[in-house]
């Protein structure tokens, strides 16, 4: 069953692929976070993960150690279900119900609130992770998305 807003998250995860994803790459993006989080003047934490693999992590002020446990618990929902947390919490409230009432898993550990998206790459799916928390969970969302369009744009622009 999909609702006009899962469709839209399906959406942009099938256009959201990288050629790549390097070392540099998490440097770039990261680096594109916080400067998009800090004209923003939000309050952020922001997490890259290639595996288990922590690549790039930055604090911004205002944000503190809860968000690193909400960076966690989104994280290990990307892992799981190989989707965007915020997908996965689209998709449990378009079948009536809670991620939290319906999945089994523990909410101490898993959070299919937004921000949290799969790194994924052409040819090899998902590789990874990038995880934004300290806004409402939409904007979390379109924080990371929005980076994401902006590293594929300027991706595609030096390969082309």
């Amino acid at each position: 069953m999909n609702s006009p807003e899962t469709v839209e998250l399906e959406a942009q995860e099938a256009r959201l692929v990288l050629p790549r994803f390097t070392y540099e790459d998490a440097w770039t993006l990261g680096t594109l976070l916080v400067g998009m989080a800090r004209e923003r003047q939000a309050p952020v934490a922001i997490d890259i993960r290639r595996g288990a693999q922590q690549l790039f992590h930055c604090a911004l002020p205002g944000s503190s150690a809860d968000n690193d446990a909400w960076i966690d618990r989104k994280r290990r929902v990307v892992e799981r279900y190989g989707v965007s947390s915020f997908l996965v919490g689209a998709r449990f409230r378009a079948k009536g119900t809670t991620f939290e009432a319906s999945s089994r898993l523990d909410p101490d550990r898993y959070a299919a609130h937004g921000g949290s998206f799969p790194v994924a790459v052409e040819g090899a799916g998902v590789i990874g992770s990038v995880t934004v928390s300290g806004l409402p969970q939409a904007e979390d969302h379109a924080l990371v998305v929005a980076a994401l369009e902006r590293l594929l744009s300027s991706s595609a622009s030096v390969a082309g």
